[in-house]
């Protein structure tokens, strides 16, 4: 298939492009900066310069794709706003794909998204939803929660660095998946006509709560973290000052979404449909425990290495000060 990959350089976006390129298919990734996005052409996409919030670069994108796959979304420090982004851009995207009558169009919304009007990502995601659902476009949505790459930054890394992992409020348990599974959820998708025109959640095999995930990066880690909890009226607080600068709108717009993620609401669904229609084994998708042992393993590793390397230097560079020689 010809399929045309939107936020081809994201977490997400760059496995869904690794994995339809290992399937067999033909990539094209629309990219922003093809620069930065050179080792997507090493893989052997085709990359096309273009922006969803400049529709002018939409129509040759698309030209010759049987399938749109939309992993883009913006970023807190992107100069332009969520709504420029999610919503006018995705708007212009949906409908160039309309006029090219492209076969299938993906679209990654946020589970529960319609259960949060008053968070903007979350609201915007749902009007996208149903924007996309009246296009007459033949559509795949996929909901997830929450990516396990994520989780590095936000816990693995301070940990093993000794920094504040910082905590709002009891943390919502939420089930993450990782972002190869999705790709592979979504690849499968595009050979089962069942999943046209449909809506399905994409979830790990279990919710975790915040404090969970912090006592599974010690174990795995050996290291005590240091916490310490933000407060939402300090939170409401930094997200109403940001709200004056227009940098700061994205991150505000973030700040709100954080709000969902403190509450007590678990983010879950079940997958029982999902596997059955895409013919998956749902013991084959990776585990938070599987996931985050994988990864401090390797760091553990690479760590030890490091401190291997430096023993040998210094004792190196002790053998060149050294006064002594050795005679004959």
């Amino acid at each position: 298939m010809e399929i045309l990959v939107v936020g081809a350089t994201g977490t997400l976006g760059r496995q869904i492009v690794r994995r339809a390129l290992d399937a067999g298919h033909q990539v094209r990734c629309l990219v922003r900066k093809p620069r930065k996005a050179a080792f997507l052409k090493e893989w052997g996409a085709e990359l096309v310069q273009g922006d969803i919030c400049e529709p002018e670069t939409l129509d040759s994108a698309i030209a010759g794709m049987e399938i749109v796959i939309d992993a883009a979304t913006a970023k807190a420090t992107d100069s332009l706003s969520i709504k420029q982004v999610d919503w006018e851009g995705k708007i212009a995207l949906i409908q160039a794909a309309k006029k090219a009558e492209i076969n299938r169009y993906i679209f990654f919304s946020i589970l529960d998204s319609e259960k949060f009007p008053r968070v903007p990502l979350m609201a915007i995601k749902h009007c996208t939803e149903l924007f996309l659902a009246e296009s007459g476009l033949n559509y795949t949505i996929f909901k997830p929660c929450g990516f396990m790459q994520g989780l590095i930054g936000q816990f693995a890394i301070p940990i093993l660095d000794n920094q504040v992992v910082w905590v709002t409020g009891k943390g919502s348990p939420i089930a993450y998946l990782d972002t190869l599974d999705i790709a592979k959820f979504t690849i499968r998708a595009l050979e089962v006509p069942e999943t046209e025109n449909r809506t399905f959640p994409l979830v790990g095999t279990r919710a975790w709560g915040t404090y969970e995930i912090i006592q599974l990066c010690e174990r795995l880690s050996g290291k005590t973290a240091k916490t310490a909890k933000l407060e939402l009226p300090v939170l409401r607080f930094i997200r109403r000052i940001l709200r004056f600068f227009q940098w700061g709108w994205n991150i505000a717009d973030r700040l709100t979404f954080a709000e969902v993620l403190a509450g007590d609401r678990p983010l879950d669904a079940s997958m029982e449909e999902v596997y059955t229609t895409l013919a998956l084994d749902p013991q084959e998708t990776t585990t938070l425990e599987e996931y985050l042992q994988e990864y401090f393993s390797r760091i553990m590793k690479k760590l030890k290495e490091i401190g291997y390397e430096k023993e040998k230097e210094k004792e190196r560079k002790k053998k060149k000060r050294s006064p002594f020689k050795n005679k004959s």
